[in-house]
């Protein structure tokens, strides 16, 4: 049977995301639990034995992530009926997620097509802050907001009012009319993650990403798609190069809505 999941499951879901060798990010699990709906399934003996997540940004979009199933619990379609569950769940909302290699063909089953590949870059970041960015206040929060609608297609106000206290540090590109983008950093189990990052144009977004990373001790990480090869190449000349290799999908092949042309890196891969 499956039954929701809160942060009173978050050591279990934890146990399981280590078993599966994806480490125990605590934070990360704890943040997806509040700002989406977990759900899960557990064994005869009770444990934990599978995972999915589903985060929705008003009625336009929604995220699926977390899908993990036990060792033990493998090769019986728990991770395919969790996100047709979720699916079902988001009703009328356009569906994407990103996926693994191993996890693509079980989506693909499900009517999920990829849009895009992406690269997970990682390292010490070599280069100077640019100086084109501050940081965010609180009352910046709505324009955030609006900016983040226009490129995503889809309402996150929310998930972003929840970043603001989530995130270690936020900073926006102002041309004195206004923002016209914005990043974010928040610190994860072994590295700190660059993201969301928003822009006018490449110029920005590697401006915002300097001034993030130069901020960061110790290594960085940004998910950086296949189609902005410049940002790829940029970050690893100064020490962030790639490595794990996912794909974007989404349900039916469909593009996702909003001015993708603005949008770089996103908060985390769980959540676009």
């Amino acid at each position: 049977m499956i039954r929701e999941l809160t942060t009173d499951d978050l050591d279990a879901c934890l146990e399981l995301a280590e078993s599966r060798g994806w480490g125990r990010e605590e934070r990360k699990w704890r943040f997806l639990l509040e700002v989406g709906e977990g759900h899960g399934i557990a064994g005869p003996d009770g444990r934990l034995v599978a995972t999915a997540v589903l985060t929705r940004y008003g009625t336009r979009t929604a995220a699926v992530s977390m899908v993990l199933v036990a060792e033990r619990a493998g090769r019986r379609g728990l991770g395919g009926r969790l996100v047709g569950h979720l699916v079902e769940r988001a009703g009328d909302a356009t569906v994407f997620l990103n996926a693994t290699a191993m996890g693509r063909p079980v989506y693909e089953r499900l009517g999920f097509r990829t849009t895009n590949g992406a690269a997970m870059h990682v390292g010490v970041f070599s280069g100077a802050p640019s100086g084109a960015s501050r940081p965010a206040a609180r009352e910046d929060l709505k324009a955030l907001a609006d900016l983040d609608a226009e490129v995503v297609g889809a309402d996150r106000s929310a998930l972003l009012g929840r970043y603001l206290d989530f995130a270690e540090e936020i900073r926006v590109i102002d041309d004195g009319r206004g923002i016209t983008g914005y990043g974010g950093r928040w610190r994860n189990a072994t590295n700190t993650v660059i993201g969301p990052v928003v822009a006018a144009d490449l110029s920005a977004a590697r401006a915002l990403v300097a001034d993030l990373a130069a901020r960061t001790d110790g290594p960085v990480r940004l998910e950086v798609a296949d189609d902005r090869p410049e940002l790829a190449a940029w970050l690893e000349a100064r020490g962030v190069a790639a490595g794990m290799r996912t794909s974007d999908m989404v349900l039916g092949g469909g593009p996702l809505p909003g001015d993708r042309s603005r949008f770089f890196a996103p908060v985390m891969s769980a959540l676009g």
